[in-house]
């Protein structure tokens, strides 16, 4: 973990934000996987970390703004834990690293969310994510579970998302760390994906890599050679040579910060002519997008700058027509790039979306768009130095997708359909890389993972 005073002091300047009231952490608990002594690799809720830093299960907080107390609620280890763990530091002993004064058992957060409520004192939470918070939020604020999704407080999720937005130094660090580990990944996929080879062969070492140098991977990876399904977490297809593989992984660094890198792989060491002339386009939206981002600018923008890029360079190869502008503005674009061009990055891989997509990535000056593909932006807002994001543009050649639009006459003024039918069987390509908004621009964070088509090429052949 950081160092108590990073704690401390994160947690002070959450204070700050209230005049009032009690601010409630729920950490998570341990999930069982068949039975309750079998669980799923436990991962702590990440606003939880940010404040309190304690990765262990079965934890809760509480802040008191009017008289500024913290208290941590939690257990101590019996003797028959210690038989199945080992030695355990105390529950003081767990709070006094994070800065944390006063302590209290698991059994007694009930009766102080009882003695707030009665007093008329407003408790904040934030939205539960998973079922058991849900539960156990509906039980401490006697409210049916239905109702907690509404209980959440806005002024605690808008003063949460406003302080991790802002990535500090250290926490930069963190998330090198993981990058670090995902450019092993990537270049191991790269030098390892053959003809012949089924997909798990490749992501199931990647997560291996993962979890020998750092807490495993930051989500479950994408590796596929039907790219064309953006979030295809199917890792059965056999690579055959001249199939291409969008790997979309990464990797979490021990204090749980994230990694998120994409890289599309020549199954067999060269990319087709065709193939390469997609590429090459989903580079130069990359790389312009990445050029564009700094201070002030709506993240909205680059993604359209992005999204002009790539329509005329399908112009280009005659797949779409007309005036580019105006194809973009329309929306056509999107039957080739349906989705956003990234999202905020940290803790989470997609940074605090669990508090509310919309409290991240927009705000009052800038509202999410109904229309398809731009819809799906999620980090819209202007911009700032510290926040860290993710920038990957990508073309896909979805059948059902272009069937659908072609059968509509949706857009033919901007899509030649015609031609299109040739690219059914393409599938994707996406690239990806994180970038950190400095006061002057931009830094993509990392280690270089070779993303040029020469580069790509030289490791996929092993030369």
């Amino acid at each position: 973990m950081f160092a108590e005073n990073v704690y401390r002091q994160r947690r002070q300047q959450l204070k700050q934000q209230f005049d009032a009231g009690v601010l409630l952490f729920l950490g998570n608990d341990d999930s069982p996987m068949n039975y309750s002594d079998n669980t799923y690799r436990f991962r702590q809720d990440s606003t939880f970390l940010y404040y309190f830093g304690l990765q262990d299960p079965g934890l809760a907080a509480v802040i008191e703004v009017d008289d500024e107390s913290e208290t941590l609620f939690g257990y101590d280890f019996t003797v028959d834990d210690v038989v199945w763990m080992g030695p355990q530091p105390s529950l003081q002993e767990r709070a006094e690293r994070v800065g944390v004064v006063k302590c209290a058992a698991q059994s007694q957060l009930a009766p102080v969310i009882a003695k707030a409520l009665a007093a008329g004192r407003d408790v904040h939470i934030l939205p539960p994510y998973r079922g058991d918070h849900r539960i156990k939020a509906a039980s401490l604020l006697h409210i049916s579970v239905e109702a907690v999704e509404h209980y959440a407080s806005e002024p605690f999720i808008k003063a949460v998302v406003a302080q991790r937005s802002i990535k500090s130094t250290d926490e930069i660090v963190e998330i090198e760390t993981a990058l670090d580990i995902t450019h092993q990944m990537h270049t191991f996929a790269m030098q390892h994906a053959r003809p012949g080879m089924v997909e798990r062969e490749i992501s199931g070492q990647m997560e291996g890599i993962a979890a020998t140098r750092g807490a495993g991977v930051s989500f479950p990876i994408i590796f596929s050679v039907h790219g064309e399904t953006l979030h295809n977490h199917y890792h059965g297809n056999i690579m055959r040579r001249g199939d291409i593989a969008v790997n979309d992984s990464g990797a979490e660094s021990f204090l749980h910060y994230a990694g998120d890198i994409t890289r599309t792989i020549p199954i067999g060491g060269q990319f087709t002519s065709r193939q390469r002339d997609i590429y090459s386009i989903v580079l130069s939206a990359q790389m312009q997008a990445i050029a564009a981002i700094r201070p002030g600018i709506p993240y909205r923008d680059v993604h359209l700058h992005a999204a002009r890029v790539m329509a005329e360079g399908l112009k280009q190869l005659g797949l779409m027509r007309g005036d580019m502008d105006d194809a973009v503005a329309q929306g056509a674009h999107a039957l080739f790039f349906p989705h956003g061009l990234g999202h905020m990055m940290g803790l989470d891989v997609h940074d605090m979306e669990n508090l509310g997509e919309n409290h991240v990535g927009y705000d009052e000056s800038i509202q999410r768009s109904a229309q398809f593909g731009l819809k799906s932006l999620r980090l819209a807002r202007a911009l700032q130095p510290g926040y860290v994001l993710t920038v990957e543009p990508g073309l896909y050649f979805i059948p059902a997708l272009i069937a659908k639009w072609e059968a509509a006459g949706k857009s033919r003024d901007f899509i030649n359909y015609e031609k299109l039918r040739a690219f059914l069987d393409f599938g994707g390509i996406r690239i990806e890389d994180d970038v950190v908004v400095t006061a002057n621009g931009q830094r993509v964070l990392g280690r270089p993972i070779a993303k040029t088509i020469d580069e790509v090429e030289a490791l996929a052949s092993g030369r």
